[in-house]
């Protein structure tokens, strides 16, 4: 048992060190090779490094090169080598997609997704067929279980579906919902962290056998490296995320589920990104979460009553919103689904 947290938690703490001196890095590597995002959210828009999810994808990379290097050189493994690289594989081809993404900024503002912004970045199409790629190491090493306990419904076994569609619809899905919904100082670590720290202690109370072990370490390298860049990102940020910080997270949660058998429990706790999918959808994803700045520093929804994010919900129900309270709200938001999955998890629903 000693051993089992010993290699969970030791390379946690490596991974937050990691990724809290190479972000403090990437501030100023990136702005100064042109990586940059405007922040129209202050009182006066504002130019900051941007594509700050490189660091985290490193920092979780590393914690799972560590845990293969414990196993050559000082302990047995547990966990499947093979799974692990290709784990490590899959987060990196994703999180490139997402840093190809961010480098295309130009020199003066274009049209992109509903307003004007320096950052172009890839086309909506091209993104997801570039993810799919991200699955292929998954696929070919036949990851996770087959059968899944699916809400309502029971266990289900699906077979040869599973790793030829459920995987590759998992790892393009995901990582582009996390994409969709952001803009704001904090918000995307802040749900990520609910997110991974809730998939880490379903693995440590409900999982079971050498998949729980293999979630609980991915969730625990997620949330380390997540909670490393958050100071960087929380009101004002020095950096923002990017399209590497949602594309890497986005598929750490992916390869948490799918390797630690927590599909059903994962599919509850993502569901305001699902929300998010939907609403953005009605729009053909042609939508900005971001409010139009007012002289008393509130946000006005883009849309009027009109509610294509989520964003623009909190806009609408709270008084003279400004930025933290997006932020604030809909993390929220991210716990009380948590929670929900946890009580259908007692109830025996999941």
């Amino acid at each position: 048992m000693y051993s089992t947290f010993a290699t969970i938690i030791i390379p946690a703490i490596v991974v937050f060190v990691t990724t809290f001196y190479s972000t403090r890095f990437l501030i100023s590597y990136l702005f100064g090779a042109g990586i940059i995002a405007e922040d129209i959210n202050k009182a006066k828009p504002v130019r900051l490094a941007s594509s700050g999810g490189i660091g985290v994808a490193f920092g979780m990379v590393f914690g799972i090169l560590l845990y293969i290097f414990g196993t050559t050189f000082i302990f047995n493994p547990v966990l499947d080598i093979t799974a692990l690289m290709a784990v490590a594989l899959s987060v990196s081809l994703v999180t490139f997609v997402g840093f190809i993404d961010d480098i295309n900024v130009k020199t003066e503002k274009v049209m992109s997704t509903d307003m004007k912004d320096i950052r172009q970045g890839l086309k909506q199409w091209q993104k997801p067929i570039l993810t799919l790629v991200g699955a292929l190491p998954l696929i070919a090493i036949s990851a996770g279980t087959s059968t899944i306990t699916v809400p309502f419904l029971g266990i289900v076994n699906f077979g040869l579906v599973y790793p030829l569609l459920l995987i590759p619809l998992a790892v393009v899905f995901i990582p582009n919902a996390v994409n969709i919904l952001g803009g704001f100082d904090g918000l995307q670590p802040a749900m990520i962290l609910v997110a991974s720290g809730g998939l880490l202690l379903y693995e440590i109370i409900f999982g079971t056998g050498t998949s729980a072990y293999m979630g609980a370490f991915l969730a625990a390298m997620l949330f380390s490296a997540v909670l490393a860049f958050f100071p960087y990102n929380k009101y004002k940020a020095r950096i923002i995320p990017g399209d590497s910080f949602t594309y890497a997270a986005g598929a750490g949660l992916a390869v948490i589920m799918i390797m630690g058998n927590a599909e059903a429990f994962g599919i509850i706790i993502f569901l305001p990104w699902v929300i998010e999918f939907f609403l953005h959808a009605r729009r053909r994803f042609k939508v900005r979460d971001l409010g139009i700045r007012q002289k008393d520093g509130t946000l006005k929804a883009p849309y009027g009553k009109k509610i294509y994010s989520l964003c623009h919900l909190v806009m609408n129900l709270k008084k003279k919103p400004v930025e933290t309270d997006v932020t604030l709200w809909l993390t929220i938001l991210e716990v009380a689904f948590v929670a929900v999955g946890f009580g259908m998890k007692l109830l025996g629903l999941l």
